[in-house]
């Protein structure tokens, strides 16, 4: 299926890794032109080399930390002419209440939530005013189905979520979409290494890593690449009736009752 998005410009954050470096390579092997933006340069470039050898779009790298309000404006004067924003950048810490004081929520909400509600910010009323955009926030299962023992993120996702559907609930008025994708637990790189230790401490081996995901739908853990395949198609024309919700990409997870 073509999805209509050959010669589009999209950013996306959070891009050196995991699930946004799925994100941007499934983007550009539809054709559209990449700003892609983390903290650590090197691993950008490198992306940026390979997305251009095998797909042959534009692709710009912008190491910025987007925790700050600086570089959240940098972006957006940078990237003025962006079709579609994805929203990917950041990781809450765990723990709960009693663990986390108000800095340290605040410290984890200052990339994930407020660099995202600052670049939506940024370039909401731009799309507006041009009469086409797409946002898409890539959030996470917390704020469907909260944990103590993750409380930050619950809190933070949760909020994250509501913005969505609040601006996407009126933004077709003005030809722009906003909707968001949750992933559910993902086998990016930081997956694996989490899992390989549970699996030294469970078994004494961390090539059994994959057994410790028995609890999981499938027993497994979504891949990077299912999750870029729903968001690149939420952003693309094909999808052009959907705004002002968030689906949930997570194999059923947050409809099963607690372990």
């Amino acid at each position: 299926m073509d999805l209509g998005l050959k010669g589009k410009t999209a950013i996306v954050t959070g891009a050196s890794k995991g699930i946004g470096k799925a994100i941007a390579e499934t983007l550009a092997s539809e054709g559209c032109n990449i700003h892609l933006v983390s903290r650590t340069e090197a691993d950008l470039n490198a992306v940026r080399d390979d997305v251009t050898d095998r797909f042959g779009v534009n692709v710009t790298v912008h190491a910025l930390d987007l925790s700050q309000p600086a570089a959240v404006r940098a972006l957006a004067d940078a990237a003025d002419d962006a079709n579609i924003l994805i929203n990917n950048a950041g990781a809450i810490p765990g723990g709960d209440l009693a663990k986390l004081d108000d800095d340290a929520i605040k410290d984890g909400w200052q990339l994930k939530v407020f660099g995202t509600v600052g670049l939506v910010r940024y370039f909401y009323p731009r799309m507006c005013e041009r009469g086409d955009g797409v946002i898409v926030n890539v959030i996470g299962m917390a704020g469907e189905r909260g944990r103590p023992a993750y409380i930050a993120g619950s809190m933070g996702n949760a909020a994250l979520m509501q913005m969505t559907r609040a601006i996407g609930a009126e933004s077709l008025d003005h030809g722009v979409r906003v909707l968001g994708v949750n992933p559910g637990p993902t086998q990016t790189e930081r997956f694996q290494l989490l899992a390989r230790a549970n699996a030294e401490k469970k078994y004494g081996d961390p090539e059994r890593w994959l057994e410790t995901m028995d609890n999981l739908p499938g027993g497994r853990g979504g891949l990077p690449e299912e999750l870029a395949s729903v968001t690149v198609f939420m952003a693309s024309p094909q999808a052009s009736w959907v705004s002002g919700t968030v689906i949930m990409v997570d194999g059923g997870q947050h409809s099963r009752p607690p372990a």
